[in-house]
């Protein structure tokens, strides 16, 4: 069954906040800052396959995984819009098996948070390292524990939008567990059409993020907060990884 049902049809329209050209832009500078050359990259649960092509169109070589053959539509969709050829994969983060090495991986908004037994985020990690070149570069973030307590828990979002009227609801459950149920409620002239979507999240603390990275021989090298090259706050909502293969 596929991870993301109907929702994958409108995740773009309700992500219409995220400015995946600033992003890429960031994640180009901060590679730029390291002085590494991306090389060939893997952008890991790529979803619509929004920031892959963003990267693509400045002339990063890059590829896309997914779980969700939904969104995997949705990406080769968006990639005839803009008249390029990308390769996606079919695959699960945590049973990741490429045709040979990587020199970059980058996996974004909050896709590692998805997975809330600690040992796939240990299995996801070991496989990227398997796969990633001496030297490499692992770039990811997650939600911060601060935002699942503070900002998500027990909270209700509502998306009132032309195309879709979104109802998000989030309750908190132990280990910093977010259940979230999705109503969506989609126009078919004067009716809505309903459908239901239920996943959870998980955060994961600064200790165990970098324990599981070292247990995979990735070695953290920078912690930002997101869109910065600033150390994360307290009330950090979203945190940025940068690990190298040691």
């Amino acid at each position: 069954m596929d991870s993301y049902g109907v929702f994958a049809d409108y995740y773009d329209a309700l992500t219409l906040n995220v400015d995946y050209k600033k992003r890429a832009e960031y994640i180009l500078n901060v590679f730029k800052k390291l002085g590494h050359d991306m090389g060939l990259t893997l952008d890991l649960a790529c979803g619509t396959g929004k920031l892959t092509l963003e990267l693509k169109k400045r002339g990063v070589d890059i590829y896309g995984v997914d779980e969700s053959e939904n969104m995997l539509t949705r990406a080769f969709e968006n990639c005839e819009k803009e008249g390029l050829s990308v390769l996606f994969l079919h695959q699960k983060m945590q049973e990741l098996d490429l045709y040979g090495g990587i020199d970059t991986c980058i996996c974004t908004l909050d896709s590692i948070n998805h997975m809330v037994n600690p040992d796939d985020v240990q299995k996801t990690f070991d496989r990227v390292s398997l796969f990633m070149n001496p030297d490499g570069y692992f770039l990811f973030d997650v939600n911060s524990v601060y935002k699942h307590r503070k900002i998500l828990a027990d909270n209700t979002f509502v998306y009132d939008m032309d195309e879709v009227y979104c109802v998000w609801e989030n309750s908190l459950k132990e280990n910093n567990v977010i259940e979230i149920d999705i109503n969506l409620f989609i126009p078919n002239g004067e009716m809505y059409l309903r459908s239901e979507e239920h996943f959870c999240e998980r955060a994961y603390s600064d200790e165990d993020i970098s324990k599981m990275l070292k247990k995979s021989g990735l070695e953290v090298v920078s912690r930002f907060g997101d869109m910065s090259f600033e150390p994360p706050r307290d009330d950090e909502q979203r945190v940025i990884y940068v690990a190298r293969k040691i």
